[in-house]
């Protein structure tokens, strides 16, 4: 009996452990049951997704929910929600203007083109500065004239001129007078159709860094060009040729600027913030392959130019018979080991060449003597020996020259002659 019991609770324990094959197919059941009810309930949840989606309009349309969380007691209305949202939009005018822009329409319409008949014929307006074309400013209106301001090299040789003034009606004009050294002349043209004259302002305030306008007529066509800059340097030297022979026949004193001056604006108007003519402009004591570097007459050197020319139909100049440099000009070091200028002379003007016969030759004057003061009158540089020599003296009047030679201070009197080609 007891191994009969013994057999059978041998075989329930065999019955009750599973084999490993058993496990393998039970694992494989549960998976496929948590298959099922993951399918089942993703497909739940679908279903629930759609019913809410579609039922959410007539929750809306019966306003059980306020989309304004702020003002949930104030249920929107559906007129309210469909008008578009109004925003109120204000316009401004924006003021371009500047002093630049006042100082231009001060000015422009004094400023015109210069053409000219050569032997080949009137040129045409596209044709380069070379051919004739350039630029010039209304600076003076009396009775039935008006008076033009350009350069020398922009009408010599013509046979015609005609001024094209800013409505582009052209004019003939007469030949007043022209500089070959300033590189200045004068044209006279009826005054009918003369509505704005430009007025000059004073060269010798301007400072280096100012604001400065080039208007003219570049290339010919471009008549009323405008271009800004500033004014680089108040006083540069530059040689001059008038005769063509590579030699230096004179020293311009000229204002440098970075305003763009090209081909045709020889003749026009550099100005200042205040519609003043500072400076008329001259591309032929330019170099035209450099950029950024343009040059024009200064003003004060201009306006006693056009009152000779107006007067006489040249300039009669008084002139020491020299050529000259500023000691600003050369290296420091030449003024003790060349010019044997005491340490405590720093400003002057130095001659380079004496002319045989003329009034500084009569009165002794040498090579490298450097003149420091004319009847008490400082001279720093060939600008104020020019200015002097110009704007206070007379052919035939003597003055009283202050200069250095070898080292000594000396003075002598000078009787002036009249203008030649020399720098003084």
């Amino acid at each position: 009996m007891d191994h009969f019991e013994n057999q059978e609770n041998q075989r329930n324990q065999e019955k009750e452990q599973p084999t490993p094959q058993k496990i393998e197919e039970e694992n494989k059941r549960h998976k496929k049951d948590r298959r099922k009810a993951g399918f089942t309930g993703f497909i739940g949840a679908l279903i629930g997704a759609v019913i809410v989606a579609a039922a959410m309009p007539l929750v809306y349309d019966d306003q059980m929910f306020s989309t304004d969380a702020a003002n949930e007691s104030e249920p929107v209305s559906q007129n309210n929600a469909s008008e578009p949202e109004t925003q109120n939009i204000s316009t401004e005018s924006v003021n371009v203007s500047s002093e630049v822009t006042s100082a231009v329409n001060e000015v422009s319409d004094a400023v015109v083109g210069i053409f000219r008949e050569q032997q080949g014929g009137l040129m045409q307006e596209g044709e380069a500065e070379s051919q004739g074309a350039g630029s010039g400013v209304i600076y003076k209106k009396e009775g039935d004239s008006a008076f033009v301001v350009t350069n020398n090299h922009v009408i010599d040789g013509a046979n015609q001129v005609e001024v094209g003034l800013s409505d582009d009606n052209r004019v003939e004009a007469e030949v007043v007078g022209a500089d070959a050294l300033t590189d200045l002349a004068v044209l006279r043209i009826s005054s009918e159709n003369v509505d704005t004259v430009a007025e000059f302002g004073d060269s010798d305030t301007l400072s280096t860094g100012e604001p400065a306008v080039a208007i003219g007529n570049p290339l010919g066509n471009l008549n009323g060009t405008v271009t800004q800059g500033i004014i680089s340097s108040v006083d540069r030297s530059i040689p001059v040729d008038t005769t063509g022979n590579n030699q230096t026949d004179w020293t311009a004193d000229v204002i440098q600027t970075d305003a763009a001056i090209n081909p045709g604006n020889s003749g026009g108007a550099l100005i200042n913030v205040n519609g003043q003519v500072i400076g008329i402009n001259s591309m032929k004591i330019a170099q035209s392959a450099v950029e950024g570097i343009g040059f024009a007459i200064p003003s004060n050197t201009v306006i006693p130019v056009l009152e000779d020319l107006e007067e006489n139909g040249k300039v009669e100049r008084p002139q020491l018979g020299v050529t000259i440099g500023s000691l600003s000009e050369v290296p420091s070091y030449h003024w003790q080991e060349t010019l044997n200028l005491p340490e405590d002379v720093e400003q002057g003007v130095f001659i380079n060449s004496v002319q045989s016969g003329s009034a500084a030759d009569q009165a002794g004057m040498k090579q490298y003597d450097v003149i420091t003061s004319i009847n008490g009158t400082e001279i720093g540089n060939g600008h104020d020996l020019r200015s002097f020599l110009y704007n206070e003296a007379e052919i035939g009047e003597t003055i009283e020259i202050t200069f250095y030679r070898d080292g000594e201070q000396q003075t002598t009197d000078l009787t002036l002659g009249e203008s030649g080609t020399q720098s003084g």
